[in-house]
């Protein structure tokens, strides 16, 4: 697995004009291929009297989806320049469609493939990105007496806590680099006197 991958903040749009073409660049964060169609599918729809809805997006850490389509433009003019930016910038769960709505003025093959992937770059950049990084999912087990401060002691130091639970005991459910696992479970010793329980899950991505 990848220990990082880079994705776009949030959904957005962002528009260019290339000789009196518009070029509107939708893009979203998405976590399968069917979640990429169903937001293409969306785009199309609100922007239904547009020219073309080209489109290109990269599933997976390891970018193992990757699919472009020129929806009607010239072969290779859109969907790959627009596939190549994103892979450019190591991007990854994203889909990004690019509507053109024609202006009146040939572009020319060139000219398109500047306009679709710059107007991909163009979002990117004013979207923003963010990195996410592979780390283990792990659950702490303590007594009520010293969850609090063990709680606390987690978030002060940037561990990420995603779940607290209360039962018998408490658990905490925390993701932790697995670099950090041996030294991690070194300190909780030492702060627990050794009462506390750790138990390392599977794999997951968070925000960096």
């Amino acid at each position: 697995m990848q220990d990082e991958y880079r994705t776009v903040a949030r959904v957005g749009v962002h528009e260019v004009e290339v000789n009196r073409s518009r070029f509107v660049c939708a893009l979203a964060p998405v976590a399968t291929e069917q979640e990429a169609q169903d937001f293409i599918a969306g785009v199309r729809k609100e922007h239904a009297d547009a020219s073309h809805h080209c489109y290109a997006y990269v599933i997976g850490a390891d970018a193992a989806i990757q699919k472009a389509s020129d929806d009607g433009e010239p072969g290779g003019t859109a969907g790959v320049p627009m596939l190549q930016m994103l892979l450019r910038r190591d991007m990854r769960y994203v889909v990004a469609v690019v509507t053109r709505y024609y202006g009146g003025v040939k572009l020319g093959a060139g000219g398109l493939i500047r306009a679709y992937g710059g107007a991909v770059g163009a979002a990117l950049d004013t979207l923003g990105t963010l990195t996410r990084r592979r780390f283990r999912l792990a659950t702490v087990t303590v007594d009520h007496q010293r969850a609090g401060k063990v709680e606390n002691d987690l978030r002060s130091t940037g561990r990420t806590v995603r779940d607290v639970r209360y039962g018998e005991a408490v658990t905490i459910e925390i993701g932790l680099p697995d670099a950090d696992v041996e030294a991690f479970r070194a300190w909780l010793a030492d702060a627990t006197a050794g009462t506390a329980g750790l138990e390392l899950g599977g794999e997951a991505y968070g925000d960096a």
